[in-house]
């Protein structure tokens, strides 16, 4: 690997260990990075920080006085644009889940060889000056996310409204990495935006091709194959035309792989492959063709227990995570609820064709109660469905406390009295009968949202997702 330019200000080395901030500092000074600041107590962090500019922060996270993770949440907070790469013997996927959707670029367990250490420094680093970079260039961003007309962002991520640091931190990253060619992993919980965040992503790049999403939940390897690639004419019994895959669609652009932790692994190795030659062959065809796309992919599943579990590729996880993208839930920054309750009710109010009503106090206090496990997809199906029972200039706080109540419920217990007033004068449903019913009442109280009622059913969105294609099948077959 080629040498990355010196950083301009000091890396800081956090560790409570003298020996191990001296082993960090020969190994970097040996690759020419000899302008370091040594921290043995990381009480000191704040200080430092407080006079000194550096270009990255080397953090231990099991120190005494101070947890690594707090220091790690201070300085995302305070000094997003400052990578942080985790360097601890603390080898736990709990804690390396935490510690990345915190804002850490790199996590490193002990003891770390020089060249897998000083490649994680270099890729920090160029994190570092691009972070910086757009920092100083951002606009200022008003209530709704737009800046004035002069500074106006000019890709997606002026759709964000927020005014929570770790946001703030995330969409600061998003535009610093957005012009790479690298693939970038997007993490969170079903409902937080990932979509959203690929699509920014798509958009700051800059790439003149098409956005091009599939969810390859629920993909067998054969119909993942197809879908990406395409097939020739004569491909297989059936095939009486070719058809070209979503990677040509993509061409020039961004290619959009959603729910990538339910893939299955055979396709997991063609996409390893994919990605690693960057061309493949069409399904029955002898001729390579190139790959001219740019690879995002999410998951609301932490990849590294899938990977512990036998179920993700771990040489797939690292080609993946060259960039990673993790997105709070709404639960971690209700400080925005303010402000996404005013969007949703505009929203909601435009395509209803209605003028915009107000939300009463209570409404918010109600809110700020909930744990919200469907996340910004939840409230936006909430607020839906509370303006267009909205017959005055103020929504009433009935619909949010019934919604809420319901997903308080113990999963689908609320819904049963519903399915059962509804049809109460019929004999007892089967069980076929009633698991129909009960998913479309979900469904009607989730305002279409398949997320949002797949939480009041306790169950995955996927699951619910293959009931539903389950049904849809056997009403064309005339079952």
């Amino acid at each position: 690997m080629s040498a990355s330019p010196s950083p301009l200000h000091p890396i800081l080395l956090v560790d409570d260990e003298e020996q191990a901030l001296q082993s960090y500092d020969l190994n970097l000074r040996y690759s020419g990075l000899t302008n370091t600041i040594r921290c043995s107590d990381p009480r000191e962090v704040r200080n430092i920080l407080r006079r000194q500019v550096v270009s990255l922060v080397m953090l231990d996270l099991c120190m005494p006085e101070v947890k690594g993770e707090d220091v790690l949440s201070f300085i995302k907070a305070e000094y997003p644009h400052i990578p942080v790469i985790i360097v601890t013997g603390y080898n736990e996927v709990e804690s390396a889940v935490r510690c990345m959707r915190a804002g850490s670029v790199d996590y490193l367990v002990k003891p770390v060889d020089r060249a897998h250490l000083l490649s994680a420094v270099r890729r920090a680093l160029e994190v570092g000056q691009e972070l910086s970079r757009k920092l100083d260039q951002k606009p200022v961003l008003d209530a709704q996310g737009q800046g004035g007309d002069a500074d106006k962002p000019r890709n997606g991520l002026g759709r964000i409204i927020t005014d929570n640091p770790r946001m703030k931190a995330m969409t600061a990253y998003v535009q610093a990495v957005a012009s790479s060619d690298e693939p970038v992993l997007v993490s969170g919980e079903t409902g937080v935006g990932k979509e959203m965040v690929a699509r920014a992503i798509h958009e700051a790049s800059g790439l003149p091709g098409k956005f091009v999403a599939v969810n390859v939940a629920g993909l067998d390897d054969a119909m993942f194959s197809d879908t990406l690639f395409g097939h020739k004419k004569g491909a297989f019994t059936g095939a009486n035309l070719g058809r070209r895959g979503l990677i040509e669609e993509a061409a020039g652009g961004s290619l959009f792989l959603d729910e990538i932790g339910d893939l299955a692994k055979a396709s997991q190795l063609k996409l390893l492959r994919l990605i690693q030659e960057r061309e493949y062959y069409p399904l029955g065809s002898d001729t390579l063709k190139p790959m001219d796309a740019r690879i995002i992919v999410a998951t609301n599943q932490p990849l590294e227990e899938l990977i512990l579990q036998d179920k993700f590729r771990r040489d797939l996880f690292f080609r993946l995570r060259t960039h990673c993208v993790s997105i709070p839930p709404l639960r971690e920054r209700m400080d925005d609820l303010p402000l996404l309750l005013s969007h949703f009710l505009d929203k909601a109010a435009e395509r209803l064709g209605k003028a915009m009503p107000q939300a009463p106090p209570e409404v918010l206090e109600l809110l700020r109660t909930h744990a919200f496990p469907g996340n910004i997809r939840e409230l936006e199906a909430m607020v839906f469905n509370a303006v267009a029972l909205c017959e005055g200039r103020a929504v009433s706080v009935e619909p949010f406390r019934s919604w809420i109540g319901s997903v308080r419920g113990e999963g689908s217990a609320g819904l049963f009295p519903a399915v059962l007033s509804e049809h109460g004068d019929e004999e007892v449903p089967t069980l076929k009968q009633a698991e129909e019913r009960i998913i479309h009442e979900a469904l009607k109280r989730a305002g279409g949202s398949q997320s949002a009622a797949a939480k009041m059913l306790g169950i995955t969105r996927q699951a619910l997702n293959r009931r539903l294609l389950t049904k849809r099948r056997k009403g064309a077959d005339g079952e």
